[in-house]
């Protein structure tokens, strides 16, 4: 069922890339596990701010890149008056469109967000409070995550905006070991990057070919 709104100076060379580096962990960022997820929603909805209640909710659903989840605009999750249970978008690195569900947490956080009027369907959904901006941008919005990792004693050099987009899917694919559907989730061209992606290695094969008795 959709729900219903009311409608009203820096080095260069590798001397500077290992000073930019200095004292950061690189790498694949980890997926946040269920219980990290819930204690930032928690905190979100505590502290009233529904806005980045609606940015971390699609955040997860959508499991989109950062770039593409700050250019999501009003009407790619709300028609007719309703918040949408599925949206799709075109990606910016690759051009191909993917298909994201916007549960019903997210669909009540979106219903919240817009309790007073409904903005234009071409508004931007996560506007910048800089006016240079139209929309918030993929620096602002790291800044946000690592705000929110460090609110629940996480390492914020650790986890990242990929985190967010990882942490879905790495728990669909222990449920099910279906890397298919990973790589139609994150709209990967090819499985085999859809597997690097995920940090999939031998021991999760061997974990779900244990779980299969013949």
């Amino acid at each position: 069922m959709e729900d219903e709104l009311k409608r009203p100076a820096a080095g260069s060379g590798q001397a500077g890339h290992r000073r930019l580096n200095a004292g950061k962990l690189t790498g694949q960022k980890p997926a946040l596990k269920m219980r990290e997820v819930w204690s930032i929603r928690t905190r979100l909805e505590l502290n009233g701010n529904v806005r980045n209640l609606v940015l971390f909710n699609l955040a997860i659903d959508s499991k989109l890149r950062g770039c593409d989840l700050v250019r999501l605009k009003v009407g790619d999750v709300v028609a007719g008056g309703h918040v949408k249970s599925r949206g799709m978008i075109i990606q910016k690195k690759t051009g191909r469109p993917v298909q994201f569900e916007i549960t019903e947490n997210t669909r009540r956080s979106i219903i919240a967000l817009f309790s007073h009027a409904l903005p234009s369907l071409e508004d931007y959904l996560f506007q910048s409070r800089l006016e240079a901006s139209p929309h918030l941008s993929t620096r602002q919005y790291a800044r946000i995550v690592r705000g929110w990792v460090a609110s629940i004693g996480l390492n914020p050099a650790t986890y990242g905006t990929h985190s967010l987009r990882r942490t879905k899917v790495a728990l669909i694919y222990r449920k099910t070991g279906n890397l298919r559907a990973v790589q139609l989730l994150l709209g990967r061209t090819k499985l085999e990057s859809a597997v690097r992606y995920l940090g999939v290695d031998v021991d999760d094969a061997l974990e779900i070919s244990t779980g299969i008795d013949l």
